[in-house]
C-alpha cells in the first residue's frame, strides 16, 4: 500500500496576510445599520476669575467671594469700633486714677462758712461792734503777726514755689484737681466737665485701642495654633518625650502677644493721660506719638527692652494669663465640678477667679502705667490732664515701695472748713479741736498707698459679675475661654 502524504509539511505553510480588507456582500444586497444618536455634550468654559488660593467657592462668579471677604472684614471692624467706643470712657477713667500721684500731705479744698451762719455772724457783729472795736483796739499786734500766714517761697526767679498738690494758686490750668472722685465714673465726670477737656477727652485713644484689640484677637489665635503644632505632640529630651501641660500653651501666646503689641499700649496710655489742651497736648496722634517716642525714647530697641518697659510688661501680661485660667481650673478640680455637670457651679467658680485674680493683676497694671508715662531719652517731661509724681520710679520695686510709703488712699478727700477770723486764743483751739477731728477721723487708708494701687477693682469686679449674668442666660454647652474685661 502506498503512502499519499508528502514527505516534508514544511513546503505546505503559508503565512497569513496582515492587510484588512472589507468586501461587500456576494449577494448584492444592502444591509442598513440603524444609526443611533450620538449624545451631545455642551462644555462650558472656564471663568477666567478663580478664588482665593485656588480654593473653589461654589460660586459662578469668582469676585463674589471676595466681596463677601470684605464685606465680613468691614463689619467686624465697625463691630469692634463700636464695641471699644463703649468701653474706653470706663478704661480712660480707671487709668487717669492708676497714674494720678496723691501725697500723703494732700488736704481736702476749703469749704465756706454756710450762708445760715454767715448771717448770723453779721447779726452778731451789728449787735456788738463796740466790743469788738474794743478787742481789736487792745489786740497785741505781735500775736496778729502771728496768726497772719507765713511767706510765699518763691524761686530764684522770684516765682512763687508750689508747696502742696492741692495750691490752686499755683496748680496749672489743665491739671484736674487731686482727689476730686474715687471712682472712674467719678473722673469720667470731672474730665466731662474740666474747662481744658470735654465730651470728646472720653474718647482719647479710641483708634488706638481699637487697633489692639484687632490685632490681639488675630495674633493670639495664630501664635498658639503655632505653638500647638511644635510642642503639643512632644518635646524630645535625653530622658525621653515631655509633655508640656496644658496651660503652657495659651499662657505663652497670651505674653507673646502682649509682648509684641506693648508699643501700641505705651501710646494708648499716654494719649488716654495727656491733655487735651492744644497748648500743653504731646503728642497729635498715634501716628504722631510713634514717631516722637522711637526718634527721642531709643527707637524699637528702647520701647520694647528698657527695663521700665520690659519688665512691667512681662510680669502683666503673664499674671492676667495665668491667674485667671489656673485659679478656677485648680478650684474646680478639687471639687470634681465641669461644665457638664454643674453648669451653674463651674461659672459660679470662673467669677470668683476672675474676682480674685484681681487682686494680683491689678497693682502690676498699676505700675506699668505709671512707668509708661515716665518719659526717657531725650523727651520732654511728660504733661498729663491729672497730677503726675514729678521725680520719675527708678522701677518696679521703687514703684511699689514709693505708692505704699508716700500716698493716701481715702479718696475723695473731704473739704476742709474754713472759719470766720477771731481772737488768737479762740483760733488756736478751733484749730486744735479740727487737728483732734481729723486724726479721729482719720482711717488707715490716709497712712496707706494701697488703695492707689487698686483703682478700677469694682469697675473690673463689676463687668465679670455682668459676664458671670449674661453666660447663665445665653452660655452655651462650650466653656469660655476667658471673661472679657475693661
Amino acid at each position: 500500500m502506498s503512502s499519499t502524504q508528502p514527505a516534508s509539511l514544511r513546503d505546505l505553510y503559508a503565512p497569513p496576510s496582515t492587510s484588512w480588507s472589507f468586501a461587500p456582500p456576494t449577494n448584492g444586497s444592502q444591509v442598513d445599520i440603524p444609526s443611533a444618536p450620538l449624545p451631545s455634550y455642551q462644555w462650558s468654559a472656564r471663568s477666567s476669575q478663580s478664588s482665593i488660593l485656588g480654593l473653589g467657592s461654589g460660586y459662578d462668579d469668582g469676585g463674589a467671594d471676595m466681596a463677601s471677604l470684605l464685606r465680613g472684614a468691614v463689619t467686624f471692624v465697625i463691630g469692634q469700633y463700636a464695641s471699644t467706643a463703649v468701653a474706653v470712657p470706663w478704661e480712660i477713667g480707671k487709668a487717669l486714677l492708676q497714674v494720678q500721684w496723691v501725697p500723703r500731705d494732700t488736704q481736702g479744698p476749703e469749704e465756706h462758712e454756710s450762708s445760715e451762719h454767715t448771717e448770723e455772724h453779721n447779726v452778731d457783729d451789728g449787735l456788738s461792734d463796740t466790743s469788738a472795736d474794743h478787742e481789736s483796739y487792745f489786740a497785741d499786734p505781735s500775736a496778729e503777726d502771728a496768726a497772719c500766714p507765713p511767706l510765699r517761697a518763691v524761686d530764684e526767679k522770684g516765682y512763687v514755689m508750689r508747696q502742696s498738690v492741692t495750691d490752686d494758686t499755683v496748680r496749672q490750668s489743665y491739671i484736674i484737681p487731686v482727689g476730686c472722685a474715687a471712682g472712674a465714673s467719678g473722673m469720667m465726670v470731672k474730665l466731662r466737665h474740666f474747662h481744658s477737656e470735654g465730651w470728646f477727652s472720653l474718647w482719647k485713644g479710641l483708634f488706638t485701642t481699637t487697633v489692639i484689640e484687632i490685632l490681639s484677637q488675630s495674633i493670639q489665635p495664630a501664635l498658639q495654633s503655632g505653638l500647638e503644632t511644635i510642642l503639643s505632640p512632644a518635646i524630645s529630651t535625653p530622658l525621653g518625650s515631655y509633655y508640656p501641660p496644658p496651660l503652657v500653651i495659651p499662657v505663652a501666646s497670651h505674653v507673646l502677644t502682649g509682648f509684641i503689641l506693648s508699643p501700641l499700649d505705651l501710646i494708648r496710655t499716654r494719649l488716654m493721660v495727656q491733655s487735651a489742651d492744644p497748648r500743653h497736648r504731646m503728642y497729635k496722634g498715634p501716628l504722631d506719638a510713634a514717631e516722637q517716642i522711637l526718634e527721642q525714647e531709643g527707637g524699637l530697641h528702647g520701647v520694647y527692652f528698657h527695663p521700665h518697659l520690659f519688665i512691667p510688661t512681662i510680669l502683666d501680661c503673664t499674671l492676667r494669663a495665668i491667674v485667671p485660667f489656673a485659679l478656677p481650673a485648680f478650684i474646680a478640680s478639687h471639687l470634681r465640678i465641669t461644665y457638664e455637670t454643674h453648669p451653674i457651679a463651674r461659672n459660679a467658680i470662673e467669677l470668683f477667679g476672675n474676682c480674685a485674680s484681681l487682686l494680683v493683676t491689678l497693682p502690676f497694671e498699676t505700675v506699668r502705667r505709671r512707668l509708661q508715662v515716665q518719659t526717657r531719652g531725650s523727651a520732654r517731661p511728660f504733661k498729663g490732664c491729672v497730677e503726675l509724681r514729678p521725680a520719675p520710679y527708678n522701677g518696679v520695686v521703687d514703684a511699689f515701695w514709693h505708692i505704699l510709703t508716700e500716698e493716701r488712699s481715702d479718696l475723695p478727700l473731704k473739704p476742709r472748713r474754713k472759719h470766720r477770723r477771731g481772737s488768737v486764743n479762740k483760733g488756736k483751739s478751733r484749730h486744735a479741736q479740727e487737728k483732734l477731728e481729723e486724726d479721729s477721723e482719720s482711717s488707715w487708708l490716709r497712712h496707706s498707698g494701697v488703695g492707689q494701687l487698686y483703682r478700677g477693682l469694682s469697675l473690673r469686679a463689676g463687668a465679670s459679675v455682668v459676664m458671670f449674668i449674661l453666660a447663665l442666660f445665653v452660655g452655651g454647652d462650650e466653656p469660655d475661654s476667658g471673661w472679657a474685661e475693661l
